[in-house]
């Protein structure tokens, strides 16, 4: 590592857990960075809210990779632990087919492998086939591809990869290949779900993605006690024992750019002097603070990316315990097909809507009232869609009459909290492009270097990092995002 040298300032420009982890490596790095956020709470969408004695995650609610949140803290001689407490969920999600019709996931794999024994004929078998090539996958991807900056398909030409192309199915279709294995129309469900928030349809997504199988059932799935904030307040405070500085209520309205060359950042408030640019901000959104000369990509490129969903999320405190529900909850009475049509191939409200619904006071006693429970309803949904309170009004009421006939529970008249969160509310808080929740959709063409790129070809000190570029959607790809970003500006600066 290069000596430290403070006197580079570098601005990032979001709180989400990219930007914080971009700021971490810089700060490391000997770099005085600052942070700068446009809401008056850090985090990004891993923000929280109280109120009425509930504590609502805003956003992320799965914890899984486990290995990558160590892996980042390790960096700087911490462990996760260090932060915050985990805790492995048993079962670990709860998939309800119907009434009376369920599915657990045990957290430990011997339960797993019973579970598939008794859903269809040499079910342990063939899941031990399936997640051995996913752990294949899995371990290239972590060792030898994420957590590259994809500026060049010739990053890829290396011995191991070639060597194992073959097995990482990057040009056949996940659900052909999870098909070469299972039959059961459970066991399908239950293994394709996970790719409905990677932006298309398991025909569309390739098979390299069974490596979120082998996460989900080899790791387990786990919950940071306190919520998602956890970790996050975890990453501020370790960044801010390197020096880091945070300023919220910043909304940045410019990046001005002289000689090729970001070197400063205005927002609402203040003009802050940059030797380089971070920004975590929604890519689309951090593009449009640059002179239209100086942006990477044209509105029409962005039309025609395909975005990964939006949601219409409900925010509920139930004064009364309810008994049938676990922490996790998949509701998948109806036909995922006909959804994902209603999110990717044209556009509308579903017809007939799958929905997740996750009761963290099952697990965390201190997120709401004693004797009541904290609920967390989320619908996908096509990003850009129309979005009003009669249309959120109408869907709440669709998921509550499915959700209380399969639970055979009634708990409507017993909420004495809601509050609901779709895509306008998205565009508002986070400037997300068309509303999206998870970013641009991991389909082949836009997987890797065929993702926007984490550097501005035009400016030369201004990265980009988050889901809407390298490496992908969700909280363990950001957390690298930041890091890769980062990584390249440190090279830029020659820190």
């Amino acid at each position: 590592m290069k000596a430290n040298n403070s006197s580079k300032k570098v601005t990032v420009i979001g709180s989400g857990f990219s930007g914080l982890a971009a700021a971490s490596v810089l700060a490391k790095s000997g770099a005085s960075v600052t942070v700068l956020e446009k809401n008056s709470q850090i985090g990004g969408r891993a923000r929280i809210f109280n109120a009425q004695g509930y504590t609502f995650d805003m956003g992320p609610s799965w914890y899984w990779m486990p290995d990558i949140f160590e892996k980042f803290f390790s960096l700087f001689g911490k462990k996760a632990e260090d932060y915050y407490d985990l805790k492995l969920l048993d079962p670990g999600f709860v998939i309800f087919f119907g009434k009376d019709n369920i599915m657990k996931i045990p957290a430990r794999m011997e339960g797993i492998f019973e579970l598939f024994d008794q859903e269809e004929p040499n079910g342990a078998e063939h899941l031990r086939k399936f997640l051995k090539e996913a752990q294949l996958k899995y371990n290239l991807a972590v060792d030898e591809l994420i957590y590259l900056p994809s500026q060049s398909l010739f990053e890829y030409v290396n011995l191991t990869i070639l060597r194992n192309l073959p097995s990482l199915d990057v040009y056949n279709s996940f659900r052909s290949h999870v098909r070469k294995y299972f039959t059961n129309p459970r066991l399908l469900k239950l293994i394709e779900f996970p790719v409905l928030f990677l932006g298309a349809t398991s025909k569309e997504i390739p098979a390299l993605y069974s490596l979120m199988n082998y996460a989900a059932f080899n790791m387990g799935t786990w919950y940071p006690m306190g919520g998602f904030s956890s970790i996050t307040n975890g990453m501020v405070q370790m960044a801010q024992e390197m020096g880091v500085h945070f300023k919220t209520d910043e909304a940045v309205k410019k990046i001005v750019v002289a000689d090729g060359k970001a070197n400063s950042v205005v927002t609402n408030n203040s003009t802050y002097h940059a030797d380089g640019i971070i920004g975590s901000s929604d890519y689309v959104h951090t593009e449009k603070l640059l002179n239209e000369e100086y942006r990477n990509y044209s509105s029409s490129y962005w039309d025609k990316r395909i975005l990964a969903p939006s949601c219409l999320i409900f925010y509920i405190g139930v004064k009364k315990k309810i008994v049938s529900l676990y922490h996790h909850n998949l509701f998948f009475m109806e036909d995922l097909d006909i959804h994902s049509d209603a999110i990717y191939k044209n556009p509308r409200w579903p017809e007939a809507p799958l929905f997740y619904v996750c009761c963290p006071s099952k697990t965390d006693p201190n997120i709401a009232p004693v004797g009541h429970e904290n609920i967390f309803i989320l619908m996908p949904l096509a990003p850009g869609i129309h979005d009003e309170e009669a249309i959120r009004e109408k869907y709440f009421n669709i998921i509550m009459d499915k959700l209380e006939e399969v639970i055979g529970e009634s708990f409507r008249e017993d909420i004495d909290y809601k509050r609901s969160y779709c895509v306008s509310d998205y565009i508002k808080d986070y400037n997300s492009y068309k509303g999206n929740a998870y970013g641009l959709a991991n389909t082949l063409r836009q997987t890797a270097f065929m993702r926007p790129s984490i550097r501005n070809k035009k400016v030369k000190n201004l990265f980009y990092a988050g889901h809407l570029t390298v490496p992908g959607p969700g909280v363990p790809p950001a957390l690298i995002s930041g890091q890769i970003a980062a990584n390249q500006l440190l090279k830029n600066l020659d820190i």
